[in-house]
């Protein structure tokens, strides 16, 4: 009797997994059939290289592809835990380490080519950098949001403009002068930039302490427009906390975290804690918005983006710094398809992946802020069928 109830368990536990088994690739083939595809990725664990000279990285708040495929990041070198620079003390307290310099730039095997950065004659260097972008003519451009001692002035109220090996060109807005959202002189913790090519126009998310975007002349520095959320003139009154059940905000939380032209002249702008992505024409003209994760609290969801690199950018990836992870959205309906990631240290898992940026051959490149300090490549593996609404960690296949 024993025996038959052995048997007659183990035939109906097959049955179950059979059940579960045809289930699951029922739904599979169901996805497929509906025809979902999107872009598929493996991370690199061995990308980049070690650092030489003991170099570590800080909160890394800042990550770009030129027209080489070099990869620019940006990284604070004031962000450390003691005993991670014990070199630096005096006397050292250790052989290591010692922080990198703010600007490093790598080839697309992950070697170290240049690096440069820091205060310096001319300029105010952001006593917190954020933001990196390499325009269309090579030139580096560099954000920061430190609010320094009187945080209602803000210190870090200005963009920087540099050559590729560390030259300065030009600075707008100045230390702790603006005088808020609608200052056309100075900016307050702006968090990204963006060049226009077809205008030579600077777009910038700005940001920490204002509530806009706002437009310059990237050869000049000369002011041309800005708009808050809607289009709409930006305020500075304070909207409290964010409220994922009430009505959505007529006016961008801090901070306003990016702000990404596309190629058909959609400027893409990040409402971080609003948890929203809102799209203008280049005029400022609302057009769309999308909301990301809304139940997402605290630092919010919408942290940066980048587009697919063909013709189309016919998909937007999005880092999500508080739920840890990529979403890769499609971009003429803004509707989530997949993402992958999850909270952790190890490779292809995330610690606040606070920016995002695409190469040409679609592999992209995160960094990591707070106690995340790095920077991860994820290998473009072509278009495929979603078979999984969140795939998790995009560890390497095993090769057979």
């Amino acid at each position: 009797m024993k025996y038959k109830s052995h048997a007659t368990a183990a035939f109906f536990a097959l049955l179950i997994a059979l059940g579960i088994t045809s289930a699951v690739l029922e739904k599979r083939a169901a996805v497929a059939a509906a025809g979902v595809e999107a872009p598929q990725f493996e991370v690199d664990p061995l990308w980049p290289k070690p650092l030489p000279n003991h170099w570590i990285l800080g909160m890394t708040v800042g990550v770009a592809v030129d027209a080489q495929d070099h990869i620019w990041i940006v990284h604070r070198t004031n962000t450390y835990e003691p005993m991670e620079i014990y070199a630096t003390a005096k006397p050292p307290a250790s052989e290591c380490c010692v922080p990198a310099p703010p600007v490093l730039e790598f080839d697309e095997e992950g070697n170290l080519i240049g690096h440069w950065g820091g205060p310096g004659a001319g300029y105010d260097w952001p006593d917190s950098n954020h933001g990196i972008t390499v325009d269309y003519k090579g030139n580096v451009w560099i954000g920061g949001n430190s609010k320094g001692s009187d945080p209602k002035t803000y210190h870090d109220n200005m963009v920087l403009k540099f050559t590729q090996s560390g030259k300065f060109l030009m600075q707008i807005g100045h230390p702790s002068k603006s005088q808020g959202s609608n200052d056309t002189e100075n900016l307050k913790g702006p968090a990204k930039l963006f060049v226009d090519k077809a205008t030579d126009e600077l777009y910038v998310a700005d940001g920490y302490g204002n509530h806009r975007v706002i437009v310059y002349d990237a050869e000049t520095g000369k002011y041309k427009r800005h708009w808050g959320a809607y289009g709409k003139k930006p305020d500075d009154t304070n909207l409290g906390p964010y409220n994922p059940d009430a009505p959505p905000a007529q006016q961008f939380r801090n901070p306003v975290h990016c702000a990404e032209l596309s190629n058909d002249g959609l400027l893409y702008v990040c409402d971080r804690p609003n948890d929203r992505i809102q799209v203008f024409k280049k005029d400022g003209t609302f057009v769309k918005e999308a909301f990301i994760a809304t139940k997402t609290l605290g630092d919010g969801s919408v942290w940066d983006i980048a587009f697919s690199k063909d013709p189309q950018q016919t998909y937007i990836f999005l880092a999500d710094g508080s739920n840890e992870k990529v979403y890769v959205l499609l971009r003429d309906t803004l509707e989530i398809l997949t993402s992958f990631g999850d909270g952790g240290r190890q490779p292809g898992q995330f610690y606040a992946v606070h920016s995002i940026a695409a190469d040409s051959k679609g592999n992209l490149f995160t960094t990591e802020t707070y106690r995340g300090q790095r920077v991860q490549k994820f290998v473009y593996k072509g278009v495929a069928p979603v078979t999984k609404k969140d795939q998790g960690v995009l560890w390497p296949k095993a090769s057979k």
